[in-house]
């Protein structure tokens, strides 16, 4: 059975989770009170105190910055992704999104934030095979601000494609993982769709 949070515990815990699979160990007592605009340490050392007594996370003695969440150990966390068709990792093509079903995914496996807004595409074409995306697969794309380097759905003159989002003297381009393919260079518009966070290859 699941204790009882109050809504604040329960977004101390999430973050506790995000910091830990981002930089793998636990914020300091003195981000979490950052993060969440607390008074003072002391409010988030109560809540880590808190969230120790009902269980839900264990603090390693010795080890300021360790924890451990007992109950979640090898218990996956599924939840269902909205797929929105094709992609084209090969030249850019017409498309207007429509959801096709859903994909169900773990996200403890894969290291998705909860909160994170995500969607799924399946991937048509060979433009993005030197980033191991192969026509077949579905990606996991979420709705952020792209970072260079990232891989992305990208809307360019009003044509979908999947390539890596760069940036050269204050201009973006979209750019394959392919020799055989040209970068992409938008002549009016570029809008990033989403951003890759994870990738399924289904067996054959």
């Amino acid at each position: 059975m699941q204790p009882q949070l109050t809504n604040r515990q329960q977004e101390v815990l999430e973050y506790l989770r995000f910091a830990q699979r981002k930089n793998g160990l636990m914020p300091s007592t003195r981000e979490i009170q950052h993060y969440f605009g607390f008074a003072s340490q002391t409010a988030a050392m109560s809540h880590l105190r808190s969230l120790e007594r009902k269980g839900v996370i264990q603090r390693l003695p010795g080890k300021a910055r360790a924890v451990i969440f007992p109950g979640e150990l090898n218990r996956p966390e599924i939840i269902d992704v909205p797929i929105y068709g094709q992609i084209a990792a090969g030249m850019a093509q017409d498309a207007e999104p429509q959801q096709d079903g859903c994909i169900s995914i773990d996200i403890t496996t894969l290291g998705i934030p909860r909160h994170a807004r995500t969607f799924a595409l399946r991937v048509r074409g060979d433009s993005m095979i030197d980033a191991h995306i192969c026509s077949g697969d579905t990606v996991i794309l979420e709705f952020r601000e792209p970072r260079k380097g990232d891989i992305v759905a990208a809307l360019i003159d009003g044509e979908t494609t999947l390539k890596r989002y760069l940036v050269e003297k204050g201009k973006a381009f979209l750019k394959a993982e392919n020799p055989d393919f040209p970068d992409l260079i938008p002549a009016r518009e570029l809008i990033i769709q989403g951003v890759l966070v994870a990738l399924i290859r289904h067996a054959a």
